[in-house]
């Protein structure tokens, strides 16, 4: 059909006979609008649409080459979106409020956008903007976002220095990305040797919110929503045997105590400071072969430092003082709110907790009164059993794993919502439910026979990513186990949810959700292995940007000059070495500078010397006149005393450069000589 190139190029064609100021005005709206892109899922929805219409308004007053709107205008639609960020954030401080208004502010300034000073102020408001997404996130998919944020906000900055003509915008990016080039290298040595020195260094304190994952609390069916959730952890490089997926269990926090509806820690264990109170020895023996590794933690905005169960020793966080709680949990004295890498060291065999009944094990067994009264039956029905009337915590807790295989109960994703009963739903009702359901179903039972039981909560299991070979721990191997005590042996792990569901535990295996539409027409069109290569090679390279940027810390800066012969660095040597190639770099690009003018045309140069000095005797001379054509003009004049010898020295400096070697004799000077020669001629006064 002819009519659609048309409707295809018509856009193309009228950008190309807008006029330059509103052809430049909508390039720099674009690149604006590319820079707060990233911010829309975090901005208060009334600014995404102020922002949004302004950015409209102004685009359509460029296309359309009408007035800027009045000063009234841009101060009332100030005044809302102040009133607007405090209404949102009770404040106009921190970095929320800040953003919020750094976004309306921007976009209100293209409203006033009438001067060269207006734009620089609109270039500079950008740049701040820029940096304010890695208030939120420094992944490596927001840097090459920002990165090309920073192309677009330097074309436009270069080309608002093009004054003359309608140059081409593909000629300032080319320019810009020369600029940038040539900065990466100052860049890179800021980078490396920069001093990072707290508060100067980092992200403010609030600068990153907690991710979704595991919670200082846990509801029945809390976990399930985790499930889903695809996002990394952790990754794990381990310097030995990679244990058995049976053995992955990464231990977080604790509970012991129920409400009916929730399970906590139990109370006094843990201040709310993070530093431990009312500690009692966890009595921790390990054997077996140790198993040593490195764990690289995603930001939670937590203090629990996740390790394979059972470590003995601390984990090698520099910086950050550690403790161990009774139930051998890790934790920080603080929440890490960004990445963090730690070696440690791990038995998978192992003992903890007293070998005889001690005042703290009755925490273990309560129960609130008035709930799960099925349950509660279900124990006394168990009790009466000759088989079990004496029998140990372990042989009960076989007993119930044996009523889980046997009499079908099953491991789902979706269980529906569970009432205030949710132990009586989950042994009579439902018979199903994810792994937090099975825990605490299982340990309200327990507790009911008078076995001391807990829930514990942490990850189990990962996979390992074949491309970089690190074991990749996600939020969907989020799990919920058990521990009872039993006597002469202390705490022992129990999984009830490998007696429903063995190869959640055993292989790994995942609950997957049901596709829609579109996830089993793309699965149609595209492989599940493409898919997973492509995943693990994206995986793989972030894992390497958080390793060698994110991560990149003053002990590896100290590391990085103790390779260089530093014996006992420190950040004043930094800052000496930093200073030292700094102005190394001046003197080689001042070198460079000079090297680079001594590389210009000679031959050019003294021919535009001789015009410069012609038009300060007064002759008018075209800027690319040659030598010839001066002569010519040096004839008219009446003057013939100094005009005729520079005349003549024209034309034998014409001949030196456009003369055929053949033709040229001994005689004819060199170009030091006609430089000697020009000094000693005649000039008009």
């Amino acid at each position: 059909m002819p009519a659609t190139p048309d409707l295809i190029g018509w856009p193309v064609g009228r950008l190309r006979t807008l006029p330059r100021e509103a052809r430049d005005t909508l390039f720099l709206l674009g690149v604006i609008a590319w820079v707060l892109l990233p911010q829309v899922s975090r901005l208060p929805l009334w600014c995404n649409l102020l922002a949004t219409a302004v950015l409209v308004w102004r685009g359509t007053l460029a296309l359309q080459a009408k007035p800027l709107p009045s000063p009234w205008w841009v101060l009332g639609l100030l005044v809302l979106a102040v009133a607007g960020t405090v209404l949102t954030h009770s404040t106009l401080l921190g970095r929320d409020a800040g953003v919020t208004l750094i976004a309306v502010l921007l976009t209100l300034k293209t409203l006033e956008l009438r001067a060269k000073r207006d734009a620089f102020v609109i270039f500079f408001l950008s740049f701040f903007a820029l940096l304010t997404n890695f208030f939120y996130s420094q992944s490596l998919l927001t840097a090459a976002a920002m990165l090309l944020s920073l192309l677009g906000l330097l074309t436009a900055l270069v080309n608002a220095h093009m004054l003359v003509g309608r140059p081409p915008l593909l000629q300032a990016m080319k320019t810009a990305g020369y600029m940038t080039l040539l900065g990466a290298p100052i860049m890179a040595l800021l980078f490396v040797l920069f001093p990072r020195l707290a508060p100067l260094w980092g992200i403010p304190s609030d600068g990153l919110s907690g991710r979704s994952g595991l919670s200082s609390s846990m509801q029945v069916g809390a976990i399930a929503s985790l499930a889903l959730d695809e996002s990394v952890v952790m990754r794990i490089r381990f310097d030995s045997p990679i244990p058995p997926p049976s053995d992955l269990y990464f231990r977080g926090p604790v509970f012991s105590s129920f409400d009916g509806r929730e399970w906590r820690p139990q109370p006094g264990r843990l201040g709310n400071d993070f530093t431990p109170r009312l500690q009692a020895p966890a009595d921790l023996q390990v054997g077996g072969g140790a198993v040593r590794y490195e764990v690289t933690l995603e930001p939670t905005n937590r203090p629990w430092v996740f390790v394979l169960d059972a470590a003995p020793d601390k984990p090698q966080l520099p910086a950050v003082p550690l403790f161990m709680s009774t139930d051998l949990q890790w934790l920080a004295n603080r929440p890490l709110t960004d990445i963090t890498r730690y070696q440690a060291i791990s038995y998978p065999v192992f003992r903890h907790g007293p070998l005889r009944r001690v005042i703290g094990l009755q925490d273990e067994l309560e129960l609130p009164a008035g709930f799960n009264p099925r349950t509660l039956a279900l124990a006394a029905e168990i009790r009466r059993d000759p088989r079990y009337a004496q029998a140990g915590g372990l042989q009960l807790a076989q007993a119930v794993l044996e009523r889980l295989r046997t009499q079908g109960y099953g491991y789902t994703l979706d269980p529906g919502v569970y009432g205030s009963n949710s132990a009586d739903e989950f042994w009579f009702d439902r018979k199903e439910g994810f792994c937090e359901h099975i825990a605490s179903a299982f340990v309200i039972l327990m507790r009911a026979l008078d076995v001391p039981a807990r829930v514990v909560t942490g990850y189990q299991g990962g996979a390992r990513n074949p491309v970089d070979g690190l074991w990749t721990v996600r939020q969907s191997d989020a799990h919920a186990w058990t521990e009872i005590w039993e006597a002469e042996r202390g705490w022992l792990r129990v999984d009830p949810t490998s007696a429903v569901a063995p190869g959640r535990v055993g292989t790994g295996q995942r609950l997957v959700a049901p596709q829609g539409l579109v996830g089993q027409a793309l699965g149609n069109v595209i492989s599940p292995g493409l898919v997973a290569s492509l995943r693990n090679g994206w995986e793989a390279i972030n894992s390497r940007w958080n390793q060698w940027v994110l991560n990149y810390t003053q002990s590896k800066q100290l590391d990085l000059l103790k390779n260089l012969g530093f014996q006992s660095p420190s950040w004043h040597d930094l800052g000496y070495l930093l200073c030292g190639l700094l102005v190394l770099a001046s003197l080689l690009g001042a070198a460079w500078t000079l090297w680079e003018r001594s590389q210009h045309d000679p031959w050019l140069r003294t021919l535009q010397q001789v015009r410069q000095r012609l038009r300060k005797a007064g002759i008018a001379t075209p800027e690319h006149s040659s030598p010839r054509q001066l002569a010519t003009l040096l004839a008219q004049q009446t003057d013939q005393t100094w005009a005729a010898g520079l005349a003549d020295w024209l034309l034998r400096l014409e001949a030196w450069r456009y003369a055929p070697q053949n033709m040229l004799i001994q005689a004819t000077p060199t170009l030091a000589t006609l430089q000697r020669e020009l000094r000693q001629l005649a000039w008009p006064r």
